[in-house]
């Protein structure tokens, strides 16, 4: 199989996958489980180029599926796999499609994140992607003050949605025809207490928007911006909701390069107390029994391997496919992590050079 990599954006945000729909595909465990991962071109509908890699790549997973034993559940996950590769051959295209398939399950989402070109059997979904896809475009809320008047959104995976809550939009008056001035700070503290009430329920990181004298003091007076993502100075309050999506994702990059930094540095303040943990082998043993903090892991890595029969060691495998052969490690760690309350960073090829590319921080013993 030829692994490609390919960055595309669509021009209409396409809605991606939802921290919900990664933690039910987490957690299913059945074997066999297929994933199908690859780039695509934005489109209304799936080239017939991406489509025909689609279809050669679900051979390619059919051609392991007909070596099974168990010959009933193989041909009804093929019959699974052939349905949803048809209907996601059908339909709009992002930068990249998963599609899964098993005996319990069988559906496709676009991601917002280019992905290595792949064919995975085995016991669990291939998630990882999809986590990635989380953190390229994390859940947001966003607050917009425009003429005395502030709508909430809540936004991720590059699709940006009313708040569901009846405190917003918020007028500073009764009457929308008699706006006052959005600057009064009786105004501006009723919409902080909105926003606490909403995020205590549904935590993101916050963008603002806005003009700059009602973005200062709302800053200034608020007791919701400890995580602030960061803000854009203007009235957009009447973009369309693609177009304003769009315009918050500099400001997400700006965030999870910071967040990336956070990570970096969180590493390398456990690595002077001891409590680091270096490479896929010794990460998957200590997260199976020390107290997982956070796991930052780089972005490419892939780790074929095999896992003793006690569930604590894992070996390098030469290459997928083979008997006992988990496809890739990683996102075996990842999702034991954070089953383990750990969370989870990913960090730019060669940010981790010094720990093996994956690093596992610790709590203390108690």
């Amino acid at each position: 199989m030829s692994v490609m990599s390919r960055t595309r954006v669509a021009t209409t945000p396409l809605p991606g996958p939802t921290v919900d729909d990664v933690l039910l595909l987490q957690v299913s465990r059945s074997y066999p489980s297929v994933s199908l991962l690859l780039c695509t071109t934005s489109a209304s509908r799936m080239t017939s180029a991406d489509a025909a890699t689609l279809r050669s790549l679900a051979a390619e997973a059919v051609t392991r599926l007909q070596r099974l034993p168990e010959k009933t559940v193989s041909a009804a996950v093929e019959s699974a796999l052939a349905r949803v590769v048809g209907e996601a051959a059908e339909s709009p295209t992002a930068a990249a499609v998963a599609v899964f398939a098993s005996v319990d399950s069988a559906q496709f989402m676009t991601l917002p994140v280019s992905v290595q070109d792949r064919a995975v059997v085995d016991n669990t979904f291939a998630t990882r992607d999809l986590v990635r896809a989380l953190h390229r475009t994390p859940r947001h809320v966003v607050l917009v003050f425009n003429s005395g008047q502030a709508r909430l959104f809540d936004g991720g995976a590059g699709v940006l949605q009313p708040a569901t809550t009846e405190a917003f939009p918020m007028f500073s008056v009764d009457s929308v025809k008699k706006v006052t001035d959005p600057t009064n700070s009786a105004f501006l503290r009723r919409v902080d207490t909105a926003l606490g009430v909403y995020l205590r329920l549904r935590p993101a990181p916050l963008i603002l928007i806005g003009p700059d004298r009602v973005l200062t003091q709302f800053r200034s007076l608020s007791r919701n911006v400890g995580r602030l993502a960061g803000s854009i100075s203007g009235n957009l309050a009447k973009a369309p909701l693609p177009v304003l999506a769009q315009r918050l994702q500099p400001v997400l990059d700006s965030y999870l390069r910071s967040r990336q930094a956070e990570a970096l540095q969180q590493l390398a303040s456990r690595d002077r107390a001891g409590r680091v943990v270096t490479g896929v082998p010794a990460a998957w043993l200590a997260a199976r029994h020390e107290r997982p903090e956070m796991l930052v892991v780089e972005e490419s890595l892939f780790y074929p391997a095999t896992i003793s029969d006690d569930g604590d060691f894992l070996s390098p495998a030469d290459a997928i496919g083979g008997p006992g052969v988990i496809d890739d490690a990683v996102d075996e760690l990842i999702e034991l992590a954070l089953q383990r309350g750990a969370w989870v960073a990913l960090a730019e090829d060669g940010a981790l050079a010094g720990y093996d590319r994956v690093a596992l921080t610790v709590r203390p013993r108690r």
